[in-house]
């Protein structure tokens, strides 16, 4: 059998796409030549990998068991070319990271600031989405790390997930610093917060799960003005005097225009994590891209007190020897 990587990255391609035409673009690929590519590999394995109609391309079962691990080989085949480049030194490579919407704009933001400084010649691949998917990404090889908010189970797929703590940070009560203070205490009690005109978040946001539980539990009907925004829109919502938001502590990184107090029992938090496959060795870029994390949250924690780090440097200097 003759199967090669172009041949696995084209059918990979055309399953994301669902469509030929596209995929041979994205792949600065002539259509015909891709379609050759694609005959080839099913005469090779003996199988049809796609369902071809006009103008709908689908998965066959044969397709749908090979995309997995097509990814995989694809992910493997570029860690490889990573680590050769890296025996050059930290002037090449790649980093493709994910992290959930809340952390792009607080401690990540910072993070990369100060990885692309001292690293400029490394690529960075950003991915933005609930730790759910990020995990999923992580196990197909998508992903060399993310960071994550929920400790669901460890295993996605059949693919073991490294996970560490990285800090705890407490969810906080915010409003604009244009408009009176909803309490005259550095904390404020969650049935006082149930009687402010809320700012809510969509039901599939963790921090949504978590307070909707949290006033249930309590027995109380929240007051909410506008459900169903996103992390960005519902701090500039705030911001504007619309009405108030229980955020995580660090996206109050740079927001002047926004005050906050800290909740009274019971206080809520979330635990921010650090995940990659347990089955593959950090890249040297990836590694150090994790102790930049590392660092920049010592730095953040220290700037915000209602959050506290989980994990020392030589805690985590430890852990990647050993792995």
């Amino acid at each position: 059998m003759s199967m090669n990587l172009e041949q696995l990255r084209g059918f990979v391609e055309i399953a994301e796409l669902g469509h030929f035409t596209r995929a041979a673009e994205r792949l600065h690929l002539a259509q015909p030549s891709l379609s050759r590519q694609i005959s080839t590999l099913e005469s090779e394995l003996g199988a049809e990998l796609f369902h071809r109609a006009r103008g709908h391309i689908s998965l066959t079962t044969a397709g749908e068991a090979l995309l997995p691990r097509a990814r995989r080989m694809l992910a493997d085949a570029d860690a490889v070319r990573d680590d050769m480049s890296e025996l050059r030194g930290l002037r090449r490579g790649r980093v493709r990271i994910g992290a959930t919407p809340t952390l792009c704009i607080s401690l990540l933001a910072e993070v990369l600031t100060a990885f692309n400084a001292e690293h400029d010649g490394i690529d960075l691949e950003l991915t933005e989405g609930g730790s759910r998917m990020l995990q999923e990404q992580l196990a197909i090889g998508a992903l060399d790390i993310a960071m994550i908010t929920t400790s669901e189970g460890p295993t996605t797929a059949g693919v073991s997930l490294s996970q560490e703590p990285l800090l705890a940070e407490e969810l906080v009560v915010v409003w604009s610093s244009d408009r009176p203070a909803p309490t005259n205490n550095e904390v404020i009690s969650l049935q006082d917060l149930s009687r402010l005109p809320l700012i809510v978040f969509p039901e599939s946001y963790d921090l949504r799960s978590a307070t909707d539980a949290a006033f249930r539990s309590a027995g109380l009907m929240p007051s909410p003005v506008i459900t169903g925004v996103e992390m960005h829109a519902a701090l500039r919502l705030v911001e504007r005097g619309l009405g108030v938001a229980l955020v995580p502590a660090m996206v109050l990184i740079d927001r002047p225009s926004l005050c906050s107090a800290r909740l009274s029992e019971p206080r809520l938090e979330r635990t921010v994590s650090l995940a990659h496959r347990a089955d593959v060795t950090l890249s040297r870029a990836s590694a150090e891209m994790q102790r930049a994390i590392l660092a920049t949250a010592e730095g953040v924690v220290r700037r915000t007190p209602a959050a506290r780090l989980l994990v020392t440097s030589g805690r985590s200097d430890e852990s990647q020897r050993e792995q």
